[in-house]
């Protein structure tokens, strides 16, 4: 069962590919995504010198779309506006800083958003750059990160990120009741199920 895979889970490599290089510059990291092109994979994260290049297993993959699928869901019983941006390219200069997160979402009507207000981070893999060190210098108001079956909400304060109770944009989702139905054996059966138990829920 895909729920005990989760739920053991310890954040050893099981299929993610990460290899770590420092002391490149912000050039080098520029003609890394320039040389990778439109693909998604791999996906490149950069601080300060330290550049990381993941290609992201399978289960990872897949992890991330379910999670993104269901945020959908919740948003659509709700009328909620957004917009899916996957593994949009955020970085800043200035901030020596840069990342792509699993999934991300622009909520709204926002055609000319310069940055998602949701990223959502599968954590599959131990080691590799702390993304909570990167994701503040890029300005992200709010992240999610999975992590050994539980989703954790971070918000963006004037210290930082604090692990916060509810979602500043999707106010009311319950993450733990949503991570619950993630261990169906198909995408469209969690999403099916997560979507009755919202509305028997009204």
């Amino acid at each position: 069962m895909l729920a005990e895979k989760l739920e053991e889970h310890d954040d050893t490599p099981i299929g993610d590919a990460i290899v770590t290089l420092r002391g490149l510059s912000w050039l080098d990291y520029e003609r890394m995504l320039e040389t990778r092109g439109e693909s998604s994979v791999p996906r490149l994260a950069y601080l300060e010198g330290t550049l990381e290049v993941m290609t992201p297993s399978k289960s990872h993959e897949g992890l991330g779309s379910r999670i993104g699928r269901l945020v959908e869901a919740w948003c659509e019983q709700r009328e909620i506006e957004f917009s899916p941006y996957g593994s949009w390219t955020l970085n800043k200069k200035e901030a020596a800083a840069g990342l792509e997160p699993d999934e991300c979402y622009v909520f709204g009507i926002a055609p000319d958003a310069e940055q998602p207000d949701l990223a959502i981070e599968v954590i599959w893999t131990s080691g590799g750059l702390k993304k909570l060190e990167i994701y503040p210098r890029l300005g992200i108001k709010e992240v999610w990160f999975w992590r050994r079956g539980r989703i954790s909400m971070h918000v963006l304060g004037a210290d930082g990120y604090a692990e916060a109770r509810s979602s500043l944009f999707l106010p009311g989702i319950d993450v733990v009741e949503l991570a619950s139905f993630l261990d169906r054996p198909a995408a469209s059966q969690s999403v099916r199920e997560y979507r009755a138990a919202l509305i028997a829920k009204q």
